[in-house]
C-alpha cells in the first residue's frame, strides 16, 4: 500500500530517530509503507535534487543521507519509522572528496571524506575496489563508506592515489597499503 506524505513530516521523523540513538538511525530494522509522491535524486556528482530542484542546504543533504539504505531490490530509499521514499542514484550516494594519511597502530592509514562529512579509514571493513568500462576502460573507483553504501572517489583524489601507489612488478597491479592491508587500484598494461 502507497502513502503520500509531506516533506515537513520526513524531516521531523528523521531529527527524532537521530537524537533517540546519538548515531545514524537504525533504517535497516524499519520497514515502513512506501510514499510515491516525491521525488528525490543524487547525481554522479553528489549533487542532491528534490521534485528537479537542488538541495543547496549542506545540513539538510546530510540529514537526508543519515537515513539512506540500498535494498536488496537495487534501490536506494530514505527510511523514516514510518514512511520510505525511492531515491534515484545516478551512480554511488557519495562522493569521495579528499583524504589523508595517518599513522595508527604503527600502520599507515588512508582516510577519506565524503560530500556529507563522514570520514572513512581504507581497511578491510572499508575495502576500495575499482571497476572498468568495457567500452571506454575508464575506472570507476569506490569505497565503502556504510553497511552496503558505497562512494564515487573522484577522479582528482583517484588519481592522486595514482600517484601514491606502489607497484607490484609481478602482478604489474598498481595498489595502495592501509591498515596492513593492500587495496588494488588495477593493473598497468
Amino acid at each position: 500500500m502507497n502513502k503520500e506524505t509531506n516533506t515537513a513530516s520526513i524531516l521531523k521523523d528523521i531529527l527524532k530517530a537521530q537524537k533517540t540513538s546519538g548515531e545514524l538511525p537504525p533504517v535497516e530494522k524499519w520497514n515502513p509503507p512506501l510514499c510515491e509522491n516525491i521525488e528525490m535524486q543524487i547525481s554522479k556528482d553528489g549533487k542532491w535534487y528534490f521534485m528537479n530542484s537542488l538541495i543547496g542546504r549542506e545540513k539538510m543533504v546530510k540529514l537526508f543521507s543519515s537515513v539512506l539504505r540500498l535494498d536488496a531490490d537495487g534501490d536506494y530509499y530514505l527510511v523514516t519509522p514510518v514512511e520510505k521514499i525511492k531515491i534515484n542514484v545516478a551512480d554511488k550516494p557519495f562522493v569521495i572528496i579528499t583524504y589523508d594519511k595517518e599513522i595508527i597502530d604503527d600502520q599507515e592509514t588512508f582516510f577519506f571524506q565524503t560530500n556529507v562529512g563522514d570520514v572513512v579509514p581504507l581497511n578491510l571493513k572499508h575495502p576500495l575496489r575499482v571497476e572498468f568500462s568495457k567500452i571506454t576502460e575508464e575506472p570507476s573507483p569506490y569505497l565503502l563508506v556504510r553497511k552496503n553504501l558505497e562512494g564515487l572517489i573522484s577522479r582528482n583524489v583517484f588519481y592522486q592515489l595514482v600517484r601514491e601507489a606502489e607497484l607490484d612488478k609481478e602482478t604489474q597491479e598498481l595498489y595502495l597499503e592501509s591498515a596492513g592491508e593492500k587495496f588494488s587500484l588495477g593493473k598497468i598494461e
